[in-house]
C-alpha cells in the first residue's frame, strides 16, 4: 500500500466567508462560502462548467434549535490524501483513494457556540461531503426534521430517474428531462409488495443526468451508516435537487447523538460517459475493512431453485392450505401439492448440474414451512428458519453437496417481520453452519414490522447492517433482497456480497424489463455496490414453463450472456433451469468460463441508456472477457484488444446474436465463432434489438 498524507490547518477568522479547493488534476473546483445570513453554501465546477451553483446546507432539527443560518466560521483544515488499497472482491485488484480535503468548523454564537463540521473532499472523479457532530456541551443528542442539503443545478438535464419512495426501488427507470418528473410520475409508479412514493417531484439516488453541454452527473450517497436513506426533492421551478430523508413510523427523520457523522454525499462528474463507471469514489469514501481474516469471503457463481418458481412452474409452498401456523400446525400431516420444488430429489439435480459445470453453489428457496400465508398478510411470527418441509432433507443434501464439492445458499425470507427475522438471527446462522451453508439470500418482501417503518428509514438501515455483522460472527455471506440500496458498504463489510434494490431478472416473468433497463442500471444502482440481478435466462418465453404466463424475457440469449461482464457483481447466478441449459452447452460454456471476480475492468464505449460494451481482465489469470448490450435498436458494436499483452496472439469465443436475431420474434438466435485476437485487433459486431455480444479471450 502507498500512503501520503499532508495536512495543513488554517484558523480563519469570522469576517473570511469563501474557501476553494481543487481536485488532484485540477479539474474540479469547489468553493464553500456563508451567505450574509450565515448559512452554508457551496459550489461545483469541472473544467470550468457550472455542475453544481450556489446550494446551501444543513440540518433541520426538532428539539434543538435548527443547525441552518446563523453561523460563522472558526477553522478550516485542509489536507492531502494519496493510497492505493486492494479490495477483498471487485472490478480491480487495487483502488487508488486520491483527493483534496477542506474541513470547515462552524458555530453558532446564538445557541452558545454551537459548533459543527462540514468536510469536503474532491477527487478526480468529483465531490464528497458529510455533516459531522463533534462531541460538546451543547449537542449531544437531537432529532433530525429533515437534512437541507441542495443541488441546485446548471440546466433542465436529461435524467434517468425512479420515483421517490420510502419502500422500494422496483420501477422501472423514466428517462426525461427534469422539467418533466411532474407529469409523468403517476405513469412511472407501478405497483409493489410494498411502496410508499412521497411527492409528484420526489426522485431516488443514486439519480444519474446528463446535461445540454455534454456532461454526465451522478448523485448518490457513501457509508448510509445509522441515519436514515437520502432521496431527492426536486423544485421544477428552479431546478433544485434537495435531500429528503426517509422518516420512521412518527415522521422523524433520524435521532442523533455526538459524536457522530451523515453519510457522504456524492456528485460523480465526467464529460466522459464510461468515467462514470469507472468511478470508485463511492467506496473510497467507505471505512476500509473491519475485518481481519477475510478468507472465507468466495466470489460465488451459482444456480439455484428460484426461476421455475418466479415462472409459476412450481411453488415455494409444500401444500395448498390457506392457514398455517408455525409451532401448531403439523406439516407432515399436510396434502403436498406435487408442485413444490424445494425437495431432496429435485434439488440434488441442480447439484449435479453445477457440478458438471464448474459452479460452485446451489440456492434453494421455500425449503422452510410456512410459505403458504406468507406473503402480503402483515404477520409477524411467518418462518422460522430452521424448519425444513418435510420433503426437504437438510442433512443429506449437506453431505450430497459436499461429496461434489458444491456449498449450498440458504434463503432467509423475512416477509418484512424483522422484528422476528432478529428474534431468530443466532439460531439462524448457528443452522447454516452445521449444516454447512456458507452464504444467505435474504428478503425483505412486504410492508415492515414494526408496522409503520419503512424499508429505508434509519431503524431498518441499522438492522440491514446489523444482519451483515451478525452474518460475519459466523462467516456467512449476505446478498440481501429488497434491502436499502447500496452505498459502498461493502469496501468495509465485504460479506456482503450482493444486493437486490431494483428490478431485476424476476420481473422479466412480471410483465417484462424495457430494453434500456440493463443500459442504465451499471449508471445508476451499480454506482454504490453490485446487484444480484439474475442474468442467463435462454428460455425466454415465460409460457413455455408456465402455460398461463405470457410474459417473455425483452433481451436476446446472446445478450443474457453479455450481462455477466457488464452488470458486475461478485455474486453471478446462471437463473435459468438446468433442462434448458442443457440444450444449449454451446452458449453455456460461456457461463462456465466467465470470471466473478477481476483484475481489471475497461469501458469501450457507453452511453446510459443506449448501449454499454466493456471488458474485464479475470482475477490473477491471462484470460480477459468482453460484453456489448444494446437497448431496443439495433447497433455496431465495436470491440479493441489494446488491453492485450503486445506481441502475443489469443483464442477470442465469440458469442453474438444470429443474423435473423431480435429480442421479441427470435431472441434464441446465435453463433458461436473462434477467431484470433492480439493487442492491435478491431471487430466490429452487429447487436441485434435489445440484443448483445460476449466474448472470452485466452
Amino acid at each position: 500500500m502507498k500512503q501520503i498524507i499532508l495536512a495543513v490547518m488554517v484558523f480563519a477568522a469570522t469576517t473570511i466567508q469563501a474557501q476553494k479547493i481543487s481536485s488532484p488534476d485540477k479539474n474540479f473546483e469547489m468553493t464553500f462560502a456563508l451567505s450574509t445570513k450565515g448559512e452554508p453554501t457551496y459550489a461545483l465546477t469541472y473544467k470550468n462548467k457550472p455542475v453544481i451553483k450556489t446550494s446551501k446546507l444543513g440540518i433541520d432539527t426538532k428539539d434543538v434549535a435548527p443547525m441552518l443560518d446563523g453561523f460563522t466560521i472558526d477553522k478550516t483544515e485542509t489536507a492531502t490524501f494519496d493510497e492505493t488499497w486492494q479490495p477483498v472482491w471487485g472490478e480491480e485488484k487495487t483502488i487508488r483513494n486520491h483527493y483534496n480535503e477542506l474541513a470547515v468548523t462552524l458555530s453558532q454564537k446564538a445557541e452558545n457556540g454551537r459548533y459543527i463540521r462540514i468536510r469536503f473532499r474532491l477527487f478526480n472523479d468529483g465531490l464528497g461531503f458529510r455533516y459531522e457532530f463533534p462531541l460538546q456541551e451543547n449537542l449531544t443528542y437531537f432529532v433530525i426534521k429533515e437534512e437541507r442539503t441542495q443541488f441546485a443545478l446548471a440546466g433542465d438535464h436529461k435524467a434517468f430517474w425512479l420515483p421517490g419512495d420510502y419502500d422500494t426501488q422496483e420501477y422501472s427507470t423514466v428517462t426525461s428531462k427534469l422539467s418533466e418528473v411532474r407529469g409523468l410520475m403517476d405513469t412511472a409508479i407501478t405497483p409493489n409488495a410494498s411502496q410508499t412514493p412521497f411527492s409528484p417531484t420526489g426522485l431516488q439516488t443514486p439519480l444519474m443526468m446528463k446535461s445540454d453541454d455534454g456532461l454526465y452527473i451522478n448523485i448518490h450517497e457513501a457509508a448510509l451508516v445509522e441515519y436514515s436513506c437520502m432521496s431527492l426533492n426536486l423544485d421544477d421551478k428552479n431546478m433544485v435537487l434537495e435531500s429528503w430523508l426517509t422518516p420512521d413510523a412518527i415522521g422523524n427523520k433520524g435521532y442523533m447523538q455526538a459524536p457522530w457523522q451523515s453519510p457522504w454525499r456524492t456528485i460523480v462528474v465526467s464529460d466522459k460517459a464510461g468515467d462514470i463507471l469507472l468511478s470508485r469514489m463511492i467506496y473510497n469514501l467507505n471505512e476500509p475493512t473491519a475485518y481481519e481474516d477475510t478468507s472465507w469471503i468466495k466470489p460465488v457463481k451459482y444456480c439455484g431453485v428460484w426461476w421455475e418458481m418466479i415462472t409459476g412452474k412450481s411453488t415455494w409452498a409444500y401444500a395448498d392450505v390457506p392457514s398455517v401456523k408455525l409451532g401448531e400446525t403439523d406439516f407432515n400431516a399436510l396434502t403436498p401439492n406435487g408442485k413444490h420444488a424445494a425437495n431432496t430429489a429435485h434439488v440434488k439435480e441442480y447439484i449435479d448440474f453445477a457440478a458438471a459445470h464448474g459452479l460452485d453453489a446451489v440456492l434453494v428457496e421455500g425449503w422452510n414451512v410456512g410459505w403458504e400465508d406468507w406473503f402480503g398478510k402483515s404477520k409477524d411470527y411467518v418462518f422460522d428458519f430452521v424448519t425444513p418441509y418435510p420433503d426437504f432433507d437438510v442433512k443429506e443434501l449437506h453431505r450430497y453437496a459436499a461429496s461434489k464439492g458444491i456449498k449450498m445458499i440458504m434463503h432467509h425470507e423475512t416477509s418484512g417481520a424483522v422484528r422476528n427475522y432478529e428474534r431468530w438471527i443466532d439460531k439462524a446462522y448457528q443452522y447454516m453452519v452445521d449444516n454447512g451453508y456458507n452464504a444467505v439470500k435474504s428478503g425483505y418482501v412486504g410492508d415492515i414490522i414494526p408496522r409503520g417503518e419503512y424499508h429505508y428509514g434509519q431503524w431498518m438501515v441499522n438492522h440491514y447492517l446489523y444482519a451483515v455483522k451478525k452474518a460475519a460472527e459466523y462467516k456467512i455471506m449476505v446478498n440481501a433482497h429488497e434491502a436499502v440500496r447500496p452505498t459502498g458498504l461493502a469496501r468495509t463489510y465485504p460479506n456482503l456480497i450482493g444486493n437486490e434494490s431494483a428490478r431485476g431478472t424476476e420481473y422479466e416473468s412480471f410483465g417484462g424489463n424495457n430494453p434500456d433497463h440493463t443500459t442504465i442500471l451499471p449508471f445508476t444502482r451499480l454506482m454504490g455496490g453490485p446487484m444480484d440481478y439474475t442474468p442467463g435466462i435462454f428460455q425466454t418465453k415465460i409460457s413455455a414453463y408456465n402455460p398461463d404466463n405470457n410474459s417473455f424475457v425483452h433481451t436476446t440469449l446472446a445478450k443474457q450472456l453479455a450481462l455477466y461482464v457488464t452488470m458486475y457483481s461478485p455474486l453471478q447466478m446462471a437463473a435459468d433451469l438446468p433442462e434448458t441449459y442443457k440444450k444449449h452447452l454451446d452458449a453455456f460454456q460461456f457461463i462456465e468460463d466467465v470470471a466473478v471476480d477481476w483484475d481489471q475492468t475497461w469501458v469501450l464505449e457507453a452511453e446510459p441508456g443506449d448501449y454499454i460494451t466493456m471488458a474485464r481482465k479475470a482475477k490473477g489469470k491471462e484470460e480477459w472477457y468482453l460484453g456489448a448490450i444494446t437497448d431496443e435498436n439495433t447497433r455496431e458494436a465495436t470491440f479493441t484488444f489494446e488491453f492485450l499483452p503486445k506481441g502475443k496472439t489469443y483464442t477470442a469465443t465469440i458469442y453474438a446474436d444470429g443474423k435473423d436475431a431480435s429480442y421479441d420474434n427470435n431472441p434464441q438466435s446465435y453463433t458461436v465463432k473462434k477467431v484470433k485476437v492480439n493487442s492491435k485487433t478491431k471487430l466490429k459486431q452487429k447487436l441485434a434489438t435489445s440484443g448483445g455480444c460476449a466474448i472470452s479471450v485466452k
